[in-house]
C-alpha cells in the first residue's frame, strides 16, 4: 500500500479491527506509514489474508479478545517485544445489547459492560507505565453520541458509553501532567449497516414477535427509525476514521464529534433548560403516541 511517510513511524495499536470502522481505521494508518497493530478475535484473523496490508511489515496482526486478561497481556507484550513501544491505543471493540430496562437480565449488562467499559480500561492500564516514562502517547476510546444521549431499548449500551466518558474524562487530567492524550471520538448515526450487528436481547426478540406485548411498539419503532437514519446519514466509516488520523497528528482536544447528530445533541444540551431538552426528544420518538397500546 502506497502512501505518504510520517516523520516518525509511530505504533498505533486498534482493536476490534476487522470490520467496519476499525478496519477504516487500520487502512488509513497503514497508507499514511503507521507501524500498525490490528486486533481482533481470532476466528477473525483469516479475513486479513484476503485484505493488502494481510502481510505487511507495517502491520502485526494479533488474535485479541478483549474480555480476555491472558490476551490482552499477551498482545501488549508481543507489541512491545517487537516495536519497544505503543504509542497510540485506539479502543474500537464495541458490542451493542439492545432492550428495554425490563427485558435485560445481570448477565446482559455484565457482557455489555465488560465489552464496552472494563476492556478498554484493563487495555488502558496496560499501556499507561510505557507512556507516562517516555512522557508520550494517546489514548484514543471510541465512545458514541449514545454516551451523552439516552435512547429507548438502548439503555445498557448507553451506560457503558457514558461509563467510558467519565472515566476518559477523569484519564485526560490524570494523563495532563505526564503530557499523555486522551481523546473521546463520537460518532451517532454512520452509514453502515453496523447497527444489524446488535444483540437484541431474548426478551425484545419476544417482544419483537409478540404484538401484543405492552413493548412491542417500542421495539418495532426504533428498529425502523435507527435503520432510517443510518442508512439516511452523509457520514462513512472511512469518514471517521480519516477524523482519527486528524487527532492522532494534532491532539488536544478531549471530545470530538465527528457526525451531524453529534454535533447537533451536544449543541441541544448546552443551550436548552433539561426539561425543555428532554421534551423535545421524547417529542422526536417514532409515533410515540402510538406506543402504548389502548
Amino acid at each position: 500500500m502506497v502512501g505518504h511517510k510520517v516523520k516518525q513511524q509511530k505504533v498505533v495499536m486498534v482493536t476490534g479491527a476487522s470490520t467496519g470502522l476499525g478496519l477504516a481505521i487500520v487502512s488509513r494508518l497503514l497508507d499514511m506509514g503507521y507501524l500498525v497493530v490490528v486486533t481482533a478475535r481470532s476466528s477473525s484473523l483469516a479475513r486479513f489474508d484476503e485484505l493488502p496490508f494481510g502481510k505487511s511489515k507495517q502491520c502485526l496482526v494479533i488474535g485479541l479478545d478483549v474480555t480476555d486478561e491472558n490476551q490482552r497481556q499477551q498482545a501488549v507484550k508481543q507489541v512491545l517485544d517487537k516495536w519497544g513501544r505503543i504509542d497510540v491505543l485506539i479502543n474500537n471493540a464495541g458490542v451493542c445489547y439492545r432492550g428495554v430496562v425490563e427485558h435485560l437480565t445481570e448477565d446482559d449488562e455484565h457482557r455489555q459492560f465488560e465489552v464496552n467499559y472494563q476492556a478498554p480500561m484493563a487495555m488502558t492500564r496496560l499501556v499507561l507505565p510505557t507512556m507516562r516514562a517516555r512522557r508520550c502517547g494517546h489514548i484514543i476510546n471510541i465512545s458514541s453520541t449514545a454516551g451523552m444521549v439516552a435512547m429507548p431499548t438502548m439503555s445498557t449500551y448507553s451506560a457503558s458509553k457514558f461509563a467510558l466518558e467519565g472515566a476518559s474524562e477523569s484519564l485526560w487530567y490524570e494523563m495532563r501532567p505526564w503530557q499523555v492524550n486522551v481523546t473521546l471520538i463520537q460518532p451517532g448515526f454512520v452509514h453502515s449497516p453496523s447497527f444489524r450487528h446488535a444483540i437484541v436481547v431474548d426478551k425484545a426478540n419476544d417482544s419483537i414477535k409478540n404484538e401484543s406485548d405492552p413493548y412491542h411498539r417500542y421495539y418495532v419503532n426504533m428498529l425502523r427509525l435507527i435503520e432510517r437514519l443510518m442508512f439516511k446519514s452523509p457520514t462513512t466509516p472511512d469518514d471517521i476514521a480519516l477524523r482519527v488520523l486528524r487527532e492522532i497528528r494534532k491532539p488536544g482536544r478531549l471530545r470530538v464529534y465527528v457526525t451531524w447528530d453529534a454535533r447537533v445533541f451536544n449543541v441541544l444540551r448546552r443551550i436548552l433548560p433539561q426539561r425543555l431538552y428532554h421534551w423535545v426528544l421524547y417529542r422526536g420518538l417514532p409515533k410515540i403516541k402510538e406506543w402504548v397500546q389502548p
